[in-house]
């Protein structure tokens, strides 16, 4: 037995463990021997085997089916941005990332919007943040992303808005007068 009562704890702990599971603990002798590698392997092989006689392989998510995205190149990060992928999480990276992000899909984002003073509020508030990042020091890449002309852009979207009504009633069938309202 080790001298060190932590190890010993945890050794305790562990013992405990594989008798709850229905394994028999190694015994000291064995302990201190040590094992050897195919000892180890053959360990591993039979927990695996038992729980397959349990059941505990079944049914687990994306049986048979190959894993996605393995043939590329080797990326460090790959768990990450296939986090941000599967959860559509937006606005993480540097600021002048996500500005320059941003400005690109603006006005599609302003078409969505259908009061003009809301258009207003998002526009002066995306100026209020491209300034900010101007004025951080935080280091990475420099904030480039150009503010935008608030009024010339609540003209722009009203023209677009004007011209998608437009669109909407022309692409109505015409009405039919019926034969009573004559």
């Amino acid at each position: 037995m080790s001298d060190d009562p932590r190890q010993a704890a945890e050794q305790y702990r562990l013992d405990r463990r594989m008798r709850d599971a229905g394994l028999e603990p190694e015994s000291a002798e064995a302990r201190a021997r040590g094992s050897t590698a195919a000892e180890r392997a053959a360990f591993v092989e039979t927990s695996i085997q038992q729980a397959i006689r349990r059941g505990e392989f079944e049914n687990l998510p994306g049986a048979g089916k190959p894993l996605p995205d393995l043939g590329g190149s080797h990326d460090p990060d790959w768990w990450i941005r296939r986090k941000i992928e599967t959860e559509k999480l937006s606005g993480l990276g540097p600021p002048a990332l996500t500005l320059r992000v941003e400005h690109a899909e603006l006005a599609e984002r302003m078409d969505a919007i259908s009061r003009e003073a809301d258009v207003r509020e998002a526009l002066e508030d995306f100026n209020r943040r491209v300034i900010e990042a101007r004025r951080q020091l935080l280091g990475g890449p420099p904030v480039v992303t150009p503010t935008v002309d608030v009024d010339a852009e609540l003209s722009a979207w009203a023209s677009r808005r004007r011209a998608r009504e437009a669109a909407s009633v022309a692409a109505l069938p015409p009405r039919r007068r019926r034969w009573f309202g004559r």
